[in-house]
């Protein structure tokens, strides 16, 4: 087998974790999950009737499981660079480094959103001290 530098397994990590989320998640690749989907129509506790889109086979399984596609897309990318190493360097490199970023958005995401629950939780408090006085 090749040797392979920790730093090409960290990219082929997140080529692998890029690709998963761009076919299980992301809007742009949602006309390939569609025709293996259909909508159901389903009332929560509180009576409201919420639109949930459900797999209508395997494969619209696989199309929606995140754990399932992960592992067909890290076999993908795996074999690809085992197999085609220069071939693949190019879209391993983007893939990973849109990888990287969507993981630092997602921690940058939710501190800021952090921030703004305590700001309002804070804010909150003050209004009710002002009421109460």
């Amino acid at each position: 087998m090749k040797k392979i530098s920790w730093m090409t397994y960290i990219m082929l990590i997140l080529a692998s974790y890029r690709l998963t989320h761009l076919i299980v998640f992301d809007k742009i690749t949602e006309f390939i999950r569609d025709p293996f989907m259909t909508v159901v129509y389903k009332k929560d506790a509180h009576g409201h009737t919420y639109r949930k889109k459900v797999p209508k086979n395997n494969f619209g399984y696989l199309l929606n499981c995140y754990w399932c596609s992960g592992v067909w897309s890290a076999l993908l990318i795996g074999m690809a660079y085992l197999l085609k190493p220069k071939l693949t360097q190019r879209f391993i490199f983007i893939l990973s480094l849109a990888g990287a970023q969507s993981i630092i958005e997602t921690f940058v995401g939710v501190g800021t959103k952090t921030i703004h629950y305590l700001s309002s939780l804070e804010q909150n408090a003050q209004t009710e001290k002002m009421d109460s006085q």
